[in-house]
């Protein structure tokens, strides 16, 4: 696959190197509650984009917002 081929929008190579795509996963699981939608979604994609730490730094922003909204 050329660089040209790869749509970094619609199907960037991250979103769909697993069996499934996270925006199936996260839609059945959280389908209305978007904070832990994408504390998750960082997770699940934190391997894979090149800045692991930023990315768990950021689930865990949201996962402090979800626990914020409890209090």
């Amino acid at each position: 696959m050329n660089a040209e081929d790869v749509d970094m929008v619609n199907r960037p190579p991250h979103y769909t190197k697993r069996k499934w795509e996270a925006i199936e996963v996260l839609e059945e699981f959280f389908p209305n509650d978007p904070l832990l939608f994408n504390a998750v979604k960082y997770l699940i994609r934190c391997e894979d984009k090149g800045n692991l730490k930023e990315d768990l730094r950021k689930a865990v922003w949201y996962i402090n917002r979800r626990i914020d909204k409890e209090e």
